[in-house]
């Protein structure tokens, strides 16, 4: 089997690559280790940039987002038993984000491959990609007791952290850069209204707290807890009742409970593999980089990096030039590096360290007191959550 870009992974990054491709007239075919179902149960993030939003336009899915997506103006700051808005709209002249569910996208991406009639091979084993340091790259796998190949002119690695792709680099040829947080997530997904129409980042003496959406009937949760913690030691009850500790007053007795239906726990990181270029393989999203779901970054700079890597195949198949596909880590990796900053920057604005003492405390409070009373650190602030331009 033969094709131009073989896409390892068919989440989101992957999808949207080969949609995009697709729309081109550039042949592709997307292998994955998993099946639709798997890819479709993933819950994830689901607060969008405008770039995101741009780039699920361009591949021609972007109208169930419009017509059911949440647009945001803005988000509040909860500290000191208030809120304290930031007006995204105002500070950047009116940009906003939008609140759309990766499952939905995801599902959407799907839908539109299916139509289109695109390859996708999924519950592949043993993905390998080989030969991408000459002008010959190509993937193996198994299926169904049957190893099969797949020739082509690049490689795409969108399969995330644990995937194939990185790991098929030699060790010396690629440098990671990490930070591990000393907490976790606790998550959960219940269909009961949210507390508040915008999403609610909460600093409080027992830890962080989140109040976020993917509907006007289906809320999305969270709370700071240990890395000690498993889930079975938080019943509903138990969360609910932390939630609202954390919150203002008016937003605790405001808050509507009910069963979850999903409940997890997250650890934080913050991760870089560089470059993100080995010859004709180009990792993509989470297999290059992870960040602190904090800043709402992770999908969006999938897209990014897909931008990037689009412009400069178009580039390859339409102008016959290398000069996109030489500059796409350079470019990927800088607005990576600043993502990973503002999103380590709001980490740690936001939650309780073990080890920060008083000090850090009091540090936290007039940082948090400087960002609500200075237009330009808004500013700053909202330029960043917005999205960087690509």
């Amino acid at each position: 089997m033969r094709t131009r870009v073989a896409i390892i992974g068919s989440g989101p990054s992957g999808l949207l690559l080969g949609q995009i491709l697709t729309n081109a007239g550039i042949d592709n075919i997307i292998i994955d280790r998993v099946g639709k179902e798997h890819i479709l149960a993933r819950v994830r993030a689901g607060v969008l940039e405008e770039g995101m939003v741009g780039m699920l336009d361009r591949a021609g899915v972007g109208a169930r987002m419009h017509r059911e997506g949440l647009p945001h103006d803005g988000f509040s700051l909860a500290f000191d038993g208030r809120d304290h808005r930031i007006d995204l709209f105002d500070l950047t002249g009116g940009k906003r984000v939008m609140v759309y569910g990766q499952t939905e996208l995801t599902l959407d991406l799907i839908e539109r491959r299916e139509r289109d009639g695109g390859i996708t091979i999924h519950d592949a084993a043993n993905v390998t990609p080989a030969g991408f340091d000459g002008d010959s790259p190509y993937l193996t796998y198994d299926k169904d007791g049957v190893s099969h190949r797949i020739d082509c002119d690049f490689i795409a690695g969108c399969d995330g952290f644990h995937g194939a792709s990185r790991k098929a680099v030699p060790e010396a040829a690629i440098k990671t850069f990490e930070k591990v947080y000393p907490f976790g997530w606790l998550g959960i997904l219940a269909d009961v209204p949210p507390v508040n129409h915008e999403l609610i980042y909460a600093n409080h003496p027992r830890g962080f707290a989140l109040c976020s959406m993917r509907s006007n009937t289906r809320s999305r949760y969270y709370v700071q807890c240990s890395l000690d913690d498993t889930v079975d030691m938080w019943s509903d009850d138990r969360f609910w009742d932390e939630l609202r500790r954390r919150l203002p007053a008016h937003h605790a007795e405001a808050l509507v409970t009910g069963p979850s239906f999903e409940k997890s726990i997250a650890p934080l990181r913050s991760f870089v593999a560089e470059p993100m270029r080995f010859g004709r393989l180009f990792l993509v999203g989470d297999a290059a980089h992870i960040v602190p779901p904090t800043g709402a970054k992770g999908l969006n700079l999938a897209a990014s990096d897909v931008f990037y890597l689009i412009e400069g195949l178009l580039e390859f198949y339409q102008e016959k030039s290398n000069a996109g596909l030489d500059a796409y880590s350079a470019k990927a990796l800088k607005r990576v590096w600043n993502a990973v900053r503002f999103s380590w920057s709001m980490t740690t604005l936001l939650h309780r360290f073990p080890d920060n003492g008083d000090f850090g405390q009091k540090i936290q409070e007039a940082e948090l007191d400087y960002l609500t009373h200075s237009r330009a650190a808004a500013t700053a602030m909202a330029e960043n959550y917005v999205g960087l331009p690509y």
